[in-house]
């Protein structure tokens, strides 16, 4: 009876363990075979070159430590990559500062990872290579980003059938990428469920299309220097979920500061080197939660309203260079928050109020 209990006992141990190992298996999967293989040919087509550390102090080779190796083969614990916990398909790869240079064509293996929920390629070279009409194959992102490295050409329209996209970063590749046809109008038509826009320097050379106005879930919108023209949608500014928008450098772009309401959630707006123009409205009181504001190098034009100063939270205010009159409210000096402020070539009379001249910095 002892042997038997004992041998009973062992089984059943053996079971559990068995059972265990099993269920982390399958809570930590190993790599798809031919997703880890479509990775290996990505980092071969393109080249690891020095790391610029002065622009990027994070940059490192992140795919130095993709390997064929035995003991380093699950692709899911290469730096950069994330699968899903059930299934092992790789959903997230973020190179972002990974000192990559090369060209990325139709034929790339990266239009493989067809499981890809997020695409990360910020801060690299890609040798102005245009993006492939294959990004279509990535079905499944719903965060593309690309900035700052150099792609150049027509975004393609098949990039607007990616339509589970939330997240859409194309800034900073110096004019070299295009948004013309399809245009923003189509983009904004198309890819709905927008929550972050980012099209700084991408030569959009346009009129604003209405349509933005549609994207209910945009949260941050930048359109800084994209050869913007024509007047800015005044409904753009009441987008209910709307914190950041950032218009500057469209020196050809008009527009006017609406009545705000006191559900705004703008925290950050820059519409300076624009030609924005008007006065500045009473109801700027009612972005309560805005911390920096700049309208530098613009055409406003009045006095400022005593109500500019009820923006407790505010940090930045740029006001220069543009034609306002009147001496400057005394009720700046509610802002204790204040940290800048830039009031050079204004028309501004009188002596800046004590109070300002106090705040702390």
């Amino acid at each position: 009876m002892g042997l038997f209990s004992f041998s009973f006992t062992l089984m059943h141990i053996l079971l559990l363990l068995s059972v265990f190992q099993h269920t982390l298996a399958g809570s930590q999967p190993l790599c798809q075979d031919e997703e880890r293989s479509a990775l290996l040919q990505f980092r071969q087509s393109l080249t690891v070159v020095q790391c610029t550390f002065d622009d990027y102090p994070s940059a490192y080779p992140k795919v130095a430590s993709w390997s064929q190796e035995e003991e380093n083969s699950d692709c899911c614990l290469w730096d950069g990559i994330k699968c899903d916990e059930d299934t092992g398909h790789v959903i997230r790869l973020d190179l972002t500062s990974s000192c990559l240079y090369g060209s990325i064509n139709s034929s790339s293996s990266l239009f493989q990872l067809v499981h890809l929920e997020w695409l990360v390629l910020s801060n690299n070279h890609f040798n102005f290579s245009e993006i492939p009409s294959e990004i279509k194959n990535l079905s499944r992102l719903t965060a593309l980003s690309v900035s700052n490295s150099s792609f150049s050409g027509q975004i393609p329209a098949e990039l607007l059938e990616l339509s589970k996209l939330e997240s859409l970063d194309l800034s900073f590749n110096n004019f070299h990428l295009k948004l013309q046809n399809p245009s923003l109008a189509n983009l904004a038509d198309k890819l709905a469920n927008l929550k972050v826009l980012h099209l700084g320097q991408v030569n959009i050379a346009s009129t604003v299309p209405h349509a933005l106005a549609n994207l209910s879930s945009l949260f941050f919108l930048s359109l800084t220097d994209c050869l913007l023209q024509g007047e800015f949608p005044a409904e753009i500014f009441h987008l209910p979920e709307l914190a950041f928008l950032t218009l500057t450098y469209n020196h050809y772009l008009t527009g006017y500061l609406p009545e705000f309401h006191n559900s705004s959630v703008l925290v950050d707006l820059r519409l300076s080197h624009t030609r924005f123009s008007g006065k500045i409205p009473d109801s700027i009181e009612n972005l309560e939660s805005v911390y920096s504001l700049g309208i530098r190098g613009c055409s406003f034009s009045g006095k400022l309203p005593l109500s500019l100063g009820n923006l407790t939270k505010l940090n930045h205010l740029y006001l220069s260079g543009n034609d306002f009159s009147g001496e400057l409210p005394a009720s700046l000096g509610k802002l204790s928050s204040l940290k800048t402020l830039e009031i050079i070539l204004c028309n501004f009379s009188g002596k800046v109020p004590i109070h300002l001249v106090t705040l702390h910095s």
